[in-house]
């Protein structure tokens, strides 16, 4: 390894130091640490570079010192001229400033001017920059103050979107776009206030609409109809055909439910005319261009709502005139009204669906509230009005595109109740005219009199037209009054049927089916309650007979009545037929029951006034007086009964005397009755002899050999046994058909023989000492103990 040679080492480090390449920390720590003492030589070796440098700078500086001083030398010389020289720059400078200070005073003021001259340009470009802005904003504030407030907005997005931006740097222009939210909340809540000034007023005016509507509804109604009947006579089409139906029947369709205020009007009013919606628009509008169209959509429909339920909650007393229910229906049809409006005339504030959903609400609501009010109506006439106010309602609502379905479907509901309130009626109207009839057949003093009840009912019997004045028709005045309430009933009920939209079958079928009810419930209610008065006699029965089936005769002119109104045949297969044969033959089956019941209470009456000694000894050869009496009345009574059906008459006479038969039978075995005497015996014989006399004598004609006799047998077998005392023979031949005491009962026959036994021994104390007597009163304790044997036995064998 070779060892470096530390002299040229120092050179090297001085080289490097000299030539300010490398970073002299790194030189210097070289010298120090290659070997001891290196500081001492290196500092040796650096004043020896330093001598050799002095050296060659004094050699320069000796070279070059000749040249310096003649630099110097000249220099001296200059200066002389340099001091002349400076003497005249400086006047020449004095010279010029006094000369130039009247050219940079008018200089000054040249560039003052210059700079006013820019300033007023640059004023102007920017005053032309604002004055629109100011221009626009004054305008603004303009249709503020004239409450065009849709424009202000407009206005406001001018500001915003094109004139702001250019003038944003001033102050003003800061202190504008500062006011502008609070314009547009002035604006929101100034159209909100005239909002709900809008909806306010509506609420107010909502009938005034809904009547308007509803006449324009119904007068489109009434012109249709006209043209409809117009079109019928062009065609010769006709509907009602032999029952003239009067000219007011007619009209029944053609009364407006609404008068005409003023018949003069010729301006037909429309809801623009009478509602400015001016306010709903520029609220929509205005909450559009704000950017809060769903807030406005949402209050508005919410408000509506309140409204609608406080437009559907009727007054507690609705029910009690029609104007309270007129007053209801106009209020929602106004209220639908200007919905409907709304819904075509402005986009998205209210959409069908939210119509439908209201309406379906409010009809749920209206038809609760209907059935509701008029279960509380009594008078037809009101429930008549009533229904008409639900037609024109339901075609005007229906006219602006809401289903109206169930509003007829209500109405067959309300015509169930209209035919109750007529029932109920025509119920007083029969009573009354059952309470006004003298129930007597009619008198007809000559052929005028005669035609004017023909032409309110129709009678036919060639009989009696052919009979002279002054002659009686069998009816009693109630029957043609009950005719013509039938045909006013159904009148009434057509009244109902109108405009119902109901073909012409299902009117037919509406009308039987209400005659039927008037017949079947109230006609014939009304004849069962007649019939069961008190006051009502045997009289009164037949008449009320004799009338019934008169009117039981004329249902086939009702039915075809109805046929000429509806022009539906009756051969129609599912035409409903009329209930009156049966009615009438029902009251007809009470009434002579009444007649049956009554008569046997007037034989018990006249029973109740026998007054028999049974304990005579001797008959008093007349039938009693009672008897006769009673005689004397059934002879009367079925006088009367010539006018009834023949099987009436006979079952009436049949009746009475078999109930004649049994109260005398039971006269007899009254168990009050302890004894009787053979006399009594015999005396009774005699008015069972005047019972049968007055039986054969043919009370009522019709009954075949002594059928009505046979209701005195029972009598006359057991009188004949006690008359004859032939106990033999009944005792003999008991249970034979051929019996000649066939119909006597033996328990009937012991109770009487057991009553003239106890009779017997009473009488005759000294019987016991006379044989014919003694024989007698064993014959009968005899006979008694026989028939005692026979009962017993009866009683076992049963």
């Amino acid at each position: 390894m070779l060892v470096e040679d530390p002299d040229q080492t120092y050179e090297n480090v001085l080289a490097e130091i000299q030539s300010f390449e490398l970073p002299i920390e790194a030189t210097l720590r070289s010298v120090y640490d290659d070997q001891p003492n290196a500081h001492k030589k290196f500092m040796e070796k650096l004043d020896a570079c330093i001598r050799n440098h002095d050296k060659e700078i004094e050699k320069m500086c000796n070279f070059h010192h000749q040249g310096f001083v003649d630099a110097i030398t000249e220099l001296l010389k200059v200066r002389t001229d340099a001091e002349k020289l400076k003497v005249q720059v400086t006047d020449t400078n004095r010279r010029f400033q006094d000369a130039g200070k009247e050219v940079i005073v008018q200089t000054e003021d040249i560039i003052r001017c210059r700079i006013q001259q820019r300033n007023i340009t640059t004023v102007i470009e920017k005053l032309q920059l604002c004055l629109p802005v100011l221009e626009m904003y004054s305008k603004l504030k303009e249709q503020m103050s004239a409450k065009r407030y849709y424009s202000a907005l407009k206005t406001m997005e001018q500001l915003e979107n094109v004139y702001f931006p250019r003038v944003s740097q001033y102050r003003f222009c800061q202190l504008m776009i500062e006011n502008l939210p609070k314009l547009r909340e002035d604006i929101k809540e100034i159209s909100m206030s005239d909002l709900k000034d809008f909806l306010e007023s509506i609420r107010k005016h909502s009938d005034k609409i809904g009547e308007t509507a509803m006449k324009q509804a119904q007068q489109q109604k009434l012109f249709s109809v006209i043209l409809q009947k117009q079109n019928n006579v062009k065609f010769g089409k006709t509907i009602y055909i032999n029952d003239r139906i009067p000219e007011e029947r007619n009209e029944i369709v053609l009364k407006p439910v609404f008068e005409e205020e003023d018949e003069n009007e010729e301006e037909v009013l429309t809801v623009q005319d009478l509602v400015d919606f001016s306010p709903v628009y520029r609220c929509l509008h205005i909450y559009s261009v704000l950017g809060d169209e769903e807030t406005f959509e949402n209050y508005y429909r919410k408000q509506r709502k309140k409204q609608a339920r406080l437009v559907l909650q009727p007054q507690s007393n609705m029910h009690e005139t029609v104007d309270g229910y007129r007053r209801y229906f106009t209020q929602i049809v106004g209220f639908f009204v200007v919905e409907d409006h709304i819904l075509h005339v402005t986009q998205g504030l209210v959409t069908r669906a939210y119509t439908d959903e209201l309406w379906n609400m409010a009809l749920s609501k209206i038809i609760a509230v209907l059935r509701a009010h008029s279960s509380y109506c009594t008078d037809p006439d009101l429930v008549l009005e009533l229904k008409n106010l639900i037609v024109i309602f339901a075609d005007t609502l229906q006219g602006y595109g809401f289903p109206v379905n169930r509003l007829f479907d209500l109405l067959f509901e309300i015509r169930d109740q209209y035919n109750e309130t007529l029932l109920k009626k025509w119920a007083g109207v029969f009573r009354d005219i059952f309470e006004e009839d003298n129930y007597s057949p009619i008198p007809i003093v000559n052929e005028e009199e005669y035609k004017t009840v023909i032409s309110k009912f129709p009678f036919q019997d060639p009989d009696v037209e052919k009979q002279s004045f002054p002659k009686k028709l069998p009816m009693s005045q109630s029957v043609p009054h009950i005719y013509i309430q039938v045909k006013e009933f159904i009148y009434a009920s057509l009244k109902f049927s109108e405009s119902l939209h109901r073909s012409s079958t299902e009117v037919d079928d509406m009308l039987r089916k209400s005659t039927n009810l008037l017949l079947t419930r109230t006609l014939s209610s009304c004849l069962l309650n007649l019939i069961k008065k008190p006051h009502i006699g045997l009289t009164e029965l037949v008449q009320i007979i004799i009338n019934t089936t008169h009117l039981e005769q004329a249902c086939k002119y009702l039915e075809d009545f109805i046929t000429n109104i509806t022009n539906i045949s009756q051969e129609t297969v599912h035409t409903t037929r009329l209930y009156g044969l049966s009615t009438f033959k029902d009251a007809r089956h009470a009434a002579e029951g009444e007649i049956y019941t009554k008569l046997n209470q007037k034989i018990d009456e006249f029973v109740q006034l026998a007054d028999y000694d049974w304990t005579m000894s001797e008959p008093d050869g007349r039938a009693s007086g009672y008897l006769m009496d009673l005689i004397n009345f059934l002879r009367s009574i079925f006088q009367v009964f010539t006018h009834l059906p023949g099987k009436v008459a006979q079952t009436a006479c049949m009746s009475a005397c078999q109930h004649l038969s049994t109260s005398l039978m039971q006269m007899l075995l009254d168990s009050e009755l302890k004894q009787i005497s053979m006399g009594a015996v015999q005396q009774f014989n005699l008015d069972v002899i005047q019972c049968e006399l007055f039986a054969s004598s043919e009370p009522v004609p019709g009954f075949q050999g002594d059928t009505l006799q046979l209701a005195f047998i029972d009598l006359r077998q057991l009188l004949d046994l006690f008359m004859v005392w032939d106990w033999s023979t009944y005792l003999a031949d008991y249970g034979q058909p051929a019996s000649k005491y066939l119909r006597v009962n033996p328990n009937t026959a012991l109770t009487l023989l057991e009553k003239m036994k106890d009779t017997s021994k009473k009488n005759n104390i000294f019987a016991q000492f006379r044989k014919n007597d003694r024989d007698k009163q064993k014959l009968i304790e005899t006979v008694v103990k026989q028939l005692r044997s026979l009962v017993n036995g009866m009683s076992q064998h049963t």
